[in-house]
């Protein structure tokens, strides 16, 4: 009897380490996938910001003539913010954001000095959309880092540090500004 009943014990306790090693598996890639799905959130807004770029440069242009470099600095800024978000890692997209940011302020800054721009009804309709897009971005990038806290969490506490590598799962980098984004930038006319 004795033989038997350590035999199931020492069943049922490989049945439960075996079965919480399913559960640590789970639930670490769980919490990458959401991190992951998260990070493809700050894609699509950075993707539906890029695409309001031209609609904004092009009504702008159209009053601004004389204002190429802004223009050409938003161009450029859109295309690497483009890229960053179909392939760029979390620094890259932040670095590419940064600099479209910048873009836009200054596309924004150009059109002050028209106020029949202002008035324009097809500027004000852009402007709102991206003021929409500005704060859907900023949700997103609040739940990339609450996702990817709470992946960070996981990943190094015990006992769930240990499965980390069977999962393979690895702390994830938080969406931070880059530097001299903490506080908008100062506008002068």
């Amino acid at each position: 009897m004795n033989g038997i009943t350590a035999i199931a014990v020492l069943a049922a306790v490989l049945v439960a380490v075996v079965a919480f090693g399913i559960t640590a598996f789970n639930l670490l890639r769980t919490l990458d996938v959401k991190a992951q799905e998260a990070l493809g959130g700050i894609d699509v807004q950075l993707t539906r910001r890029a695409d309001l770029i031209p609609n904004l440069v092009s009504t702008v242009k159209g009053y601004a003539t004389h204002e190429k470099s802004v223009f050409e600095e938003v161009t450029a800024a859109r295309a690497k913010a483009t890229q960053a978000a179909q392939s760029g890692t979390v620094e890259e997209k932040a670095q590419a954001q940064a600099q479209l940011d910048r873009g836009i302020f200054h596309v924004l800054a150009v059109a002050e000095n028209y106020p029949e721009l202002k008035a324009s009804v097809n500027f004000l309709q852009l402007q709102e959309q991206l003021t929409d897009t500005e704060n859907q971005l900023a949700f997103a990038r609040q739940y990339y880092n609450d996702a990817t806290a709470t992946l960070n969490q996981r990943v190094v506490t015990i006992p769930w540090m240990f499965f980390t590598g069977m999962a393979k799962v690895a702390a994830r980098p938080f969406y931070q500004a880059t530097e001299g984004q903490q506080a908008p930038p100062p506008v002068t006319f």
